[in-house]
């Protein structure tokens, strides 16, 4: 069974990634983007029977700084 974790960072927090992708994007001609925030995407491969309150205990200890990270999980057949 597989699984996605998309980290971003919480409303408010610094990006510098996503500023400098914001920058590049308008230097290279890139109009109407009005701004940029970059996160992350962990794909899990699970053995069966991994419980959902495992991956959030993956992500809570290890995938997802959560004093400044939100993280969503989506599961996939």
């Amino acid at each position: 069974m597989k699984a996605r974790v998309f980290v971003t960072l919480k409303p408010g927090v610094l990006d510098p990634q996503g500023k400098a992708i914001h920058h590049a994007l308008g230097a290279l001609g890139f109009a109407g983007v009005n701004d940029v925030r970059a996160g992350k995407l962990i794909e899990l491969d699970l053995a069966d029977g991994t419980s959902d309150s495992d991956v959030e205990a993956m992500c809570k200890t290890l995938l997802a700084n959560t004093v400044i990270e939100n993280f969503k999980i989506e599961r996939a057949g």
